[in-house]
């Protein structure tokens, strides 16, 4: 498509806006943060400067979860700009129509859509690392501690000075399967080697079955059945996995096919994936509904009503994406359905929406 001189002066207009936006939305996000990183800096007594750092460090991921909201904002504000300014009426008049306009505003939000997913998105995933990363440095609970690689699961956390670096190689929801507990001293002096075929992780107290024990002396000693006492169960090491942001597309690629090979579902990670992707079809989809909406109720020229219900649809429309989640994460709807389904939904109500678009 050759760019004309009206092209620029809309793709123009609506970034000046997106970007103010956004930066309402990002301003927001940090005040919001602050409030929340205020929790941890009592628990921990951390430094006034790192509640601040820590608000701008997950704020990027959090504006990447509210794009599609920004976008049907955005185009509010965009048609009451020029409505204000009749300039829909002068393109009228030279030919443009409003489905002309969307078109090139939908086009417009797609190339920005895949400008956010592939740089925006591993840059916000990289700062929401660098987040956790610096919260786990204070963190006496091993919250962050356990990572999924091709080896299997490795778990490391320390319990009356001494250190357990746990190895398994299947997940299973509340069982470990084919573990190696190695146990040191704070200087990493080997004290004990535990193997075990299975391990039930319901609870912190950990039911070992068909146990080897090597101690530091040599001495093998046979276990039908062994406590080990762990500060985690198989909740919480589930919930270790469940922060995905911070992980680009190609980390979670890798993951997923980690996850595999140690029987651990990686269906969470296929739905996020599948919102990822679907990110730019959806900026599209809330472009087109904010511009049908605000065209609705083009004689209301209250901003604040715009925002308001501007905020009702964003609202409806998230709680619609987190069902359809919700059933794919149950299994009861296949998981590129329960990310897609509200998306064909959105398509189907913009285009009926489109037919009265030039009526009015």
């Amino acid at each position: 498509m050759i760019l004309k001189k009206y092209h620029s002066y809309i793709f123009s207009q609506f970034t000046k806006i997106f970007l103010f936006v956004s930066l309402i939305f990002f301003c927001i996000i940090v005040i919001i943060n602050i409030f929340e990183e205020i929790r941890f800096h009592e628990k921990y007594n951390t430094d006034t400067q790192l509640i601040i750092y820590l608000s701008f460090l997950n704020a990027p991921s959090v504006m990447f979860e509210i794009f599609p909201f920004i976008f049907l904002i955005t185009i509010k504000f965009f048609y009451l700009k020029f409505s204000e300014q009749n300039e829909l009426e002068i393109f009228s008049t030279n030919g443009v129509s409003k489905l002309k306009i969307i078109y090139i505003l939908s086009l417009f939000s797609l190339f920005l859509g895949i400008i956010l997913l592939l740089l925006y998105y591993s840059f916000s995933s990289e700062l929401k690392n660098q987040y956790l990363d610096i919260k786990n440095r204070f963190s006496n609970t091993n919250e962050y501690l356990a990572v999924v690689n091709d080896d299997g699961l490795w778990i490391k956390e320390e319990i009356d000075e001494n250190i357990f670096i746990i190895h398994a190689e299947k997940f299973d929801k509340d069982k470990l399967k084919f573990l190696t507990i190695t146990e040191t001293d704070k200087y990493y002096n080997n004290k004990n080697t535990i193997n075990a075929d299975e391990a039930v992780i319901i609870s912190k107290n950990w039911q070992l079955s068909n146990v080897n024990i090597l101690d530091n002396k040599g001495i093998n000693n046979n276990y039908k059945s062994y406590v080990y006492n762990s500060t985690f169960t198989g909740e919480i090491i589930s919930n270790l996995f469940s922060n995905l942001n911070s992980l680009n597309i190609y980390e979670l690629h890798k993951l997923s096919n980690s996850y595999l090979k140690i029987g651990y579902s990686n269906t969470d990670i296929k739905i996020h994936l599948n919102k990822i992707y679907s990110m730019p079809i959806f900026y599209i989809l809330m472009t087109i509904l904010g511009f049908i909406i605000i065209n609705k109720f083009k004689r209301i020229k209250s901003k604040f009503f715009t925002i308001i219900f501007g905020i009702f649809v964003s609202v409806l429309v998230y709680y619609l994406n987190y069902f359809a989640s919700l059933l794919g994460n149950k299994g009861i709807l296949p998981i590129h359905l329960s990310v897609w389904m509200p998306l064909l939904l959105l398509f189907l109500l913009c285009n009926i929406g489109l037919l009265r678009v030039n009526e009015n």
